[in-house]
Parts: structure tokens; sequence; C-alpha cells
């Protein structure tokens, strides 16, 4: 009974606690407080299950603040139907476009209040007109933005043209290179350091190839798993390399830039820098205990100490802390750093990997514009980064609350040392929906042929340009019958064969 009514008082002092914290966040603007009012946030994508997820990271806290606000969540397009089958046999059922759904969403009879989207579709919309500026509400307000990283403000700028805030993100993420601090020291290397170029980070992990020593060291990692083709994407992004026009009449694969970024993932694989998918086969096996028994991280390479450098986003840090605590006796946890992506000399100070995770902003016909700002506002308070920030999953946008996790020691400016890419024309979410066989199109092509250029069958500049006329191919295909699956010379619907790097 005792315990029962502590539980009970300490509940209660912590919502009189988040309410004092939070009351500055949640007067002064929407209308009477008393009044019951309606507030409706617009996404292009979602589901009943995502819906929940949501209320939970977004909108619970704000309606306890707020009680005579009803929040609705609305989605254009439905994850458990958008993808789904395109109708029977004697009907094929037109799957409408993602982008015209959405704008029913904002320009329709009953137009939402709030705009979630991804950097892509917010640019788009910000271009057509769609949002409001949110510079002048910030001003009159007096609502403090100094306080944000740098590059996450930058990047929102980026979304417009004309420079000007239409959207604001209380969280992101972002990637960058991890490195084992004993391996460098054993190799007599000097560790990376922000600023790199991917050159220089490929000439280090150079270093570390040695074919006949007994314990073999990988040296570069472009992500936790093999996949070269997803590193070449992954490699091309800051430099903004297209595969094809915005039209999607034409490839774009064939040119100097594409070669180059082909050449340099490919060098890292053919010259053993980066391990294979038969190397990471090998140490799972090898790590892999007599009766069965899983081993925790028995396939990751830099937890196991097997790679000096590897690309990871923020979320890895949770995997290394949570391998700490798992390790086993005799196990040794590599002693490790982190420093920034390293860049193109064509894009100085860009990196592909920061996602502005959850930007909102206000439609220009929202019916409710001042709980809008006023969710906005909320959401994007120093109170509400102060509450997230014990997040392990996300980084607040506020810096001041940017704090290594649970007591430890690293170099957490890497992840937002780079400004994010700017965003695409070309949003590839919507192109899935409207074209079911965009993947064997464009990207299985482009996979079979680097494949080949790992086994030495072609160079890079044959497989490009056989790309280039294939895909070519493909999108006119593609266009004339979206329903009509792909034969890239697997059968239609095929697999890609032999891809064991």
């Amino acid at each position: 009974m005792r315990n029962s009514f502590r539980k009970t008082l300490l509940v209660c002092m912590s919502i009189l606690l988040l309410s004092s914290m939070l009351a500055a966040c949640t007067k002064g603007s929407g209308g009477s407080q008393n009044e019951n009012r309606v507030l409706r946030i617009g996404m292009m994508y979602g589901s009943k299950d995502n819906e929940s997820y949501f209320r939970q990271q977004y909108t619970d806290t704000f309606e306890v603040m707020n009680q005579n606000i009803e929040i609705q969540i609305v989605q254009a397009n439905d994850y458990n139907t958008m993808y789904g089958p395109r109708g029977g046999n004697d009907e094929k059922k037109e799957q409408p476009d993602p982008y015209e759904e959405f704008q029913k969403l904002i320009s329709g009879d009953n137009p939402v209040d709030v705009i979630v989207a991804d950097p892509d579709v917010m640019s788009r919309l910000i271009e057509e007109n769609g949002m409001k500026e949110l510079d002048p509400l910030i001003q009159q307000d007096k609502f403090d933005i100094e306080s944000y990283v740098p590059t996450v403000l930058e990047g929102i700028k980026s979304l417009s043209n004309d420079n000007k805030i239409y959207a604001l993100t209380p969280t992101f993420t972002s990637s960058a290179l991890f490195y084992n601090k004993k391996l460098f020291s054993e190799e007599g290397v000097e560790p990376p350091v922000n600023g790199m170029q991917w050159d220089q980070i490929i000439e280090m992990g150079r270093r570390f190839v040695k074919p006949d020593a007994d314990k073999k060291v990988f040296g570069l990692m472009l992500n936790r798993y093999s996949d070269p083709f997803s590193d070449t994407q992954n490699m091309a992004a800051p430099l903004q390399l297209q595969m094809f026009d915005d039209n999607m009449d034409k490839m774009l694969v064939n040119s100097d830039g594409w070669e180059k970024i082909w050449t340099k993932v490919a060098s890292l694989y053919r010259d053993k820098i980066s391990p294979t998918n038969d190397d990471v086969y090998k140490m799972y096996s090898e790590n892999q205990k007599e009766d069965g028994r899983y081993v925790p991280y028995m396939d990751d390479l830099f937890i196991q100490g097997k790679v000096a450098m590897m690309v990871s986003n923020s979320y890895y840090v949770n995997d290394l802390r949570n391998a700490k605590d798992q390790a086993e006796e005799g196990f040794e946890m590599p002693d490790w750093d982190v420093v920034s992506l390293p860049e193109h000399p064509e894009a100085p100070g860009i990196g592909s990997s920061m996602s502005l995770s959850t930007l909102m902003g206000i439609n220009n016909k929202a019916q409710n514009p001042d709980d809008a700002w006023k969710f906005i506002k909320f959401m994007n308070s120093k109170e509400w980064a102060k509450l997230k920030s014990r997040s392990t999953y996300e980084m607040v946008a506020r810096k001041e609350f940017l704090k290594p996790l649970d007591g430890m020691t690293y170099n957490v400016e890497a992840f937002y040392t780079l400004k994010p890419t700017p965003p695409s024309k070309i949003n590839i979410s919507n192109l899935y929906s409207k074209y079911p066989y965009f993947h064997q199109a464009i990207y299985e092509p482009g996979q079979q042929l680097f494949q080949e250029v790992l086994q030495d069958k072609k160079t890079v500049k044959e497989a490009l340009a056989e790309w280039e006329t294939k895909g070519n191919a493909n999108l006119k295909k593609m266009k004339e019958n979206p329903d009509q699956p792909i034969d890239n010379g697997n059968g239609p619907g095929g697999g890609i064969p032999g891809m064991v790097y």
C-alpha cells in the first residue's frame, strides 16, 4: 500500500514538474484557452500503426498540455494498401500518384494545418508556394533558433531558393566515420580527423591491407554490411549525381562523375581494403559457438576488431554501448572514436548522411494556423529538446543538448559538422509507387554491371556505357507499361545472378 502511494505521488510530482517546464511553450497563442479546437496534421505516407507511433513520439505530450486542442493525424497514402495488388486479372487498378494524393490533403475542402514531410517533398511544396514562411513568426515571438545546430539550420534554409525558413525539425539523424584507435596505434598510422577527403581515407585504409598477416584486418567499410552497389550511391550523393534526367527519358550514368565514383568503390573491394560478403560470412562462421549458441554482434567486423574504419549512423553508438554490456569473458571491445564523413573536393563541407527527420511546417491554406505554429514551437522548444535528448535513436536539433551517450567519450560533433546534401527534385518513393518495377528497370542492371566490374569482366567505362543503353530501353518500357515486369536477362522478376562479392 505504501509503495503504491509512493508511486502515485511520484507520478503526480512528475506531471506538475513537466507542466511548469512547458508552460512557456503552451500559452499565449491560438485563441481562447478554453475554446475547443481541432488541429489537423498531414503526412504523405502512414498507417494506423505509424499514427500510434507518431502520437507517442510527438503529439501526446502536446495534447496533455493543451486539452482543448484535438489533434487529427491524416495520411495521404496508406502503407498497407499502396504496395498491395494493383487489381485483378480482368482490370488493372491504376495506382494514384502519391504527391497528387498529398495535395488533396493540403488543398482540398478540409485542408490540414501542419504538414510533416521529408526534405524532397517539403522543398517542392515550398517551390509551389504551399508553405507559410516561419521567419516572421519566429521574430514576432522571439523564438530562439540561435541554439540550433548550424548545419541543421542551413539544411532547412536550403529547402527554399530564398534561403528562408518554412519548416523546422526537432530531431535529425546523421552518419560519421568510426575508427578503431588500437588498430591505428598498432599499425603506426595517424588516425583520421574531421574534414578529410575520400582519397585520403581510402589510402589510409590501404595501409591495413596485409595479405600474409596472421590477423587479417580490413581498412575501411562504407556500411555495416557488404553492399558495393549501395556504396556507389551513397558516395555519389553529395555530388548530386543523377542516374536519369528529371523527365525519366534518359540515363545520365555514362559520365566522368559516375566513372570516378565507381572506380573508387571498385578499388576498395578489388584491393581487399573492404571486406566482401564472403569475408563477412567467414568471420561469422569462425565466431559461431560449437553448441550453436548466438554470440552478440558476431557478424559485426568493427566490434570484432576486424576493420579499422567504418561508416555508420548515430544509431550505431547504441550498438557499441550494448556490445560492451553484453561482452563475454575474453572478448575485447574496440577502443573507438568517430570523425566526420570524408568529403569530395567538388563538394566541400557537404555530406550525404544527415537526415532532417521530422520537418514540420504550416500549410498556406491552414484553417488553424495559430495552433499550427503553437504546435511547431512546442515541438522545437528547448524544453522538449531537453526531454527528447534522452532518446538514444535520434539527435535533437538544439546543440546545447547534444552530449555523448550515457557518459561515454567520443567526438559527438562529427555527426553534425557537415551540411546535408541539398534535396533532390526526384522523389524515389513516389517512383516506386507509380512504377512497381522501377528497381528492376534502373537499379538491377546497375547492380549486375557493377558486379561484373568487381569480377574484372568489364571495365568501369564499359559497364557504365552498357548501363546507359539498358537503362534507356528500360525507362521507355516502364513508362509505356508500368505494370509489365522488366526482363534483365534473368527472366521477368528474376534476381541478380552470382551476387557473391
